[in-house]
C-alpha cells in the first residue's frame, strides 16, 4: 500500500541488518528501536504512540523470547507485527446493525476527507452483502454537495433522499429525520446519512452534527478521516469525539503517497476502532478493515487473505471447474482466455493485487512500470477476431492478423505475440490441469512432470538411443529393462498428480523381486 511505502522501506532495511546476527545484545535491540522510532516519527504517527509502541517492543525484544529464539531477527519482526496490530485496534470490528431495520449509519468528518464519496462505497458494499440502503443528502452547506451525492448514487445503484436542493438552503437535522420516515415506508434496512463537514474544526460544525445525531439517534458514527494529513489527523479525531463522538473510524486516500501515520494513531488515540478503508478513486476501492492485515502489509509480509477474498468474489466458481476441464481436454480457447481476463479484471487493480504478496517490496520498480491498460489492448485485439478465430488460432494466417490488427487499433506483431503467449500459456496451463509440473522457461524439464518437457516426451527419447550407458552391468540391465518397457528409469513416467515422480509406481516398472533377479542372473 502506497501510503507505508516509506515506512515499510525503513522497517524493511532495520531488520535486514538483524539478520545477519546470531544472537542480540542490548545495544543491537536499542539501535533497532531507535531506527523503528524514527521511522514512525518521519511517517507522521503521534509522539505517543511512538513512545508506548517503542517502549513495548524494547521491553519484549530483551526478553526470554528473543534470547531463546532459534532465529532473534525473525523474533523481532513477530515482536513488531504483534504490537503494530495492537495499536491498530486488536481484532477487526465489524459494523454494528440495529435489530430492527433501518439501520442507521451517520457520517462525520472535515470537509475534503472524502465523506461523499465514501457513503457511495459504503452502499455499494452493503448492496453486495445483500442489504437495501438509501444515501441522505443532509449535507446542505458545501456547494453542489446534493448534486454530488445524488452522481455517486447513481453510480453505485442506490437511490438518494434528496429532498433539499442544498447550497445553503434547508435543514440538515429535518431532512434526516424525515429519511428515517421514507426508508421505512420504502423497506430500506439501511439508511447512510452524509453530513455537511467544514475546512477545519469550529462550534457551528459540531452543534449541526450533534444536532442530526441526537435527531436520528444512529446505531453507528463513522468519523472518515484523510489518512494523508499526519499528526493533524489526531488533533481533529479528538475534536469530533469531544464534540460529537463516533463509535468508529474509516481511512479515505490509503492510496496515497504521503506518510499516512494517521492509520497508526487514530485507533490507539481515541480508543475507537477503524472499521473500513477506502484504498483509491474507483467505488470498488473500499475494504473493511483487518489490524492483522494491515500490519503484514506494512512490513512486506503480504496480505494472501485479502487477495483470495476479493478473487473469490470476482470469480465464478462453476465457471472455473468448466474452464480446468476445458485445459484438461485440450479444448481452451481465446474466448475463454478472455473471458477469464475480464473476471481478472473485475476482481480489482491487478497492481494492487500483486502488491498483496508476500515480498512486493522488493519488487516495487516492477509494479511500478506494470500497465494494466495491457489487458485492454489484449482484449481489444481477441475482440477483433471472429468466433471462428477465437475457437481456432491455427486459422489466423497473414491477412487475417492485418484485419485484427485494424480492427484493434494494435500492429500485425502486437497480434502475433499475443498468439504467441495464449500457446504458451495453454500449454503450461494444461501441464498443471493434469497434475503435472510446467517447463519454466530458462529451465531444464523437470523430472517426472507430465506435459511438455515431462516424463512420456523423455521416455520416447529414451526409446531412440541405443539404451543405458552405465557402467555397472546390473544397473544398465535393470535401465535397459525399463526403457525397453516405456518407463524412463526414475520414474519419469509419472502418473498424473505425482510431481518429481515421486507420487507412486509408472505402470511397467520392473517390481523389486524382478530387479533382484536380474542382478542375481548377473552374478551380483
Amino acid at each position: 500500500m502506497a501510503t507505508f511505502g516509506n515506512l515499510s522501506d525503513r522497517l524493511a532495511e532495520t531488520f535486514k541488518n538483524l539478520r545477519t546476527k546470531g544472537k542480540l545484545s542490548a545495544a543491537d535491540v536499542d539501535g533497532t528501536v531507535r531506527e523503528i522510532r524514527r521511522a514512525l516519527l518521519d511517517a507522521d504517527v503521534a509522539l505517543d504512540v511512538v513512545k508506548q509502541f517503542t517502549a513495548h517492543v524494547r521491553e519484549r525484544a530483551l526478553g526470554d523470547e528473543v534470547n531463546k529464539a532459534l532465529n532473534p531477527a525473525q523474533q523481532v519482526v513477530q515482536i513488531v507485527n504483534e504490537e503494530l496490530v495492537s495499536i491498530l485496534g486488536g481484532e477487526q470490528r465489524r459494523l454494528q446493525f440495529a435489530k430492527n431495520p433501518p439501520t442507521v449509519i451517520m457520517l462525520a468528518g472535515l470537509q475534503g476527507a472524502g465523506k461523499t464519496t465514501l457513503a457511495g462505497k459504503l452502499a455499494k458494499w452493503l448492496v453486495k452483502d445483500g442489504h437495501t440502503p438509501i444515501l441522505v443528502a443532509a449535507d446542505l452547506q458545501r456547494p453542489n454537495a446534493v448534486n454530488q451525492l445524488q452522481v455517486v448514487g447513481a453510480q453505485a445503484g442506490v437511490p438518494v433522499f434528496a429532498p433539499e436542493p442544498g447550497n445553503g438552503v434547508g435543514d440538515p437535522v429535518r431532512v434526516a429525520k424525515d429519511a428515517l420516515k421514507h426508508a421505512e415506508r420504502s423497506l430500506h434496512d439501511v439508511v447512510i446519512i452524509d453530513t455537511a463537514g467544514r475546512l477545519g474544526v469550529d462550534a457551528e460544525l459540531m452543534k449541526q452534527a450533534a444536532n442530526i445525531r441526537k435527531a436520528t439517534n444512529p446505531d453507528e458514527v463513522l468519523f472518515v478521516i484523510d489518512a494523508m494529513i499526519g499528526q493533524d489527523a489526531v488533533t481533529t479525531a479528538k475534536a469530533f469525539q469531544d464534540g460529537v463522538d463516533f463509535t468508529g473510524v474509516v481511512l479515505s486516500k490509503l492510496d496515497g503517497d504521503a506518510r499516512g501515520g494517521a492509520a497508526l494513531s487514530v485507533a490507539s488515540v481515541t480508543g475507537r476502532p477503524i472499521i473500513f478503508a477506502s484504498t483509491g478513486e474507483g467505488l470498488d476501492d473500499f475494504e473493511p478493515f483487518h489490524p492483522d492485515r494491515m500490519a503484514s502489509r506494512i512490513l512486506d509480509l503480504g496480505d494472501i487473505l485479502t487477495l483470495i477474498e476479493q478473487a473469490q468474489q470476482a470469480f465464478d466458481e462453476e465457471e472455473a471447474l468448466k474452464v480446468a476441464e476445458k485445459l484438461a481436454t485440450e479444448q481452451f480457447t481465446l474466448e475463454d482466455f478472455l473471458a477469464q481476463m475480464q473476471q481478472l479484471r473485475g476482481a480489482g487493480s491487478i497492481k494492487k493485487m500483486l502488491g498483496m504478496l508476500p515480498g512486493a517490496g522488493g519488487m516495487k520498480q516492477q509494479l511500478e512500470n506494470f500497465d494494466e491498460r495491457e489487458i485492454v489492448r489484449t482484449e481489444a485485439i481477441i475482440q477483433s477476431m471472429t468466433p471462428a478465430e477465437r475457437r481456432n488460432p491455427k486459422l489466423l494466417n497473414g491477412s487475417r492478423r492485418l484485419r485484427i490488427a485494424k480492427g484493434s487499433g494494435m500492429t500485425v506483431t502486437d497480434v502475433n505475440q499475443l498468439v504467441q503467449r495464449f500457446e504458451q500459456a495453454a500449454k503450461m496451463m494444461k501441464t498443471v490441469a493434469r497434475g503435472g509440473m510446467p517447463q519454466i522457461p530458462g529451465m531444464g524439464p523437470i523430472p517426472g512432470a507430465g506435459g511438455y518437457g515431462g516424463g512420456k516426451r523423455q521416455a520416447a527419447k529414451a526409446k531412440k538411443k541405443s539404451g543405458s550407458r552405465s557402467g555397472n552391468p546390473a544397473k544398465r540391465a535393470a535401465e535397459n529393462a525399463a526403457i525397453a518397457s516405456g518407463v524412463t528409469p526414475g520414474g519419469g513416467d509419472a502418473p498424473a498428480g505425482s510431481g518429481f515422480g515421486l507420487g507412486g509406481v509408472p505402470k511397467g516398472a520392473p517390481s523389486e523381486e524382478e530387479l533382484a533377479a536380474l542382478q542375481k542372473l548377473l552374478g551380483r
